[in-house]
């Protein structure tokens, strides 16, 4: 992929969300931070140059993988019927949840779960752009683990027949990948986040990768590296 393309497509974003008021980015990438000084992810570097341009102040970033989220209980199809997202799922907390609209029984099963310090961030927001990588052809678990606890999303306005609470919300994925599948893994999830209702935007929904899926050598990963702080960190 040309530094032109990566360029324009960067740019398209940044100009969309300077024109929003409050946007939110979850990054969902991880690394190992044993070594001195650690390594930040590609897609978390792009989040904060991405903040940088738009403006710091209107921007607000949450690393998904710090946070300590369960994961799904699978209540959706269980022999009982659909319970994720039903009213008497709402986690009753003020400060975790002010809108009244988080409801997941995994946040009532477990007081320490966090996932409600995305959601709070979430219905302040008019625009919600996920930021992850692509690993083995799929989206990473952090972004699929978040994906299936917010499932009661959607599942209050498909199950239970309520309005939608993200219809007014734009969204937007971005991920980063070295080698393989990232161009259909974008094409799923606009389709998933469509389907949860939020309202997804073309210019916010893109993958950057390096080479093709049949170059795994070392070198290639380091040549990775540096072209992506090329395109977009300098």
């Amino acid at each position: 992929m040309s530094k032109k393309i990566d360029h324009e497509k960067f740019r398209k974003t940044v100009d969309f969300l300077k024109k929003k008021k409050r946007v939110l980015i979850l990054t969902t990438s991880n690394r190992w931070f044993g070594e001195k000084g650690g390594e930040i992810p590609k897609s978390s570097l792009l989040a904060e140059k991405i903040a940088k341009k738009v403006g710091k102040g209107k921007v607000k970033i949450i690393d998904v993988t710090k946070l300590k989220i369960y994961n799904c209980e699978g209540n959706v199809s269980a022999e009982k019927g659909n319970t994720c997202g039903e009213a008497s799922a709402i986690l009753k907390d003020k400060k975790k949840n002010p809108s009244g609209y988080h409801r997941c029984w995994a946040s009532i099963n477990n007081p320490d779960d966090e996932l409600w310090k995305i959601s709070k961030e979430l219905f302040k927001s008019d625009c919600v752009v996920f930021l992850g990588s692509v690993r083995w052809g799929q989206t990473n678990a952090y972004y699929q683990k978040l994906i299936e606890r917010l499932t009661w999303i959607e599942n209050r306005e498909s199950t239970f027949g309520e309005k939608s609470i993200v219809d007014k919300i734009e969204a937007g994925i971005i991920m980063v990948g070295h080698n393989w599948n990232g161009g259909k893994v974008i094409e799923t999830e606009k389709k998933v986040l469509s389907f949860f209702g939020f309202n997804v935007i073309d210019n916010l929904c893109w993958n950057w990768f390096f080479t093709n899926a049949n170059d795994e050598s070392l070198d290639s990963y380091k040549k990775a590296a540096k072209k992506f702080k090329e395109s977009f960190i300098p």
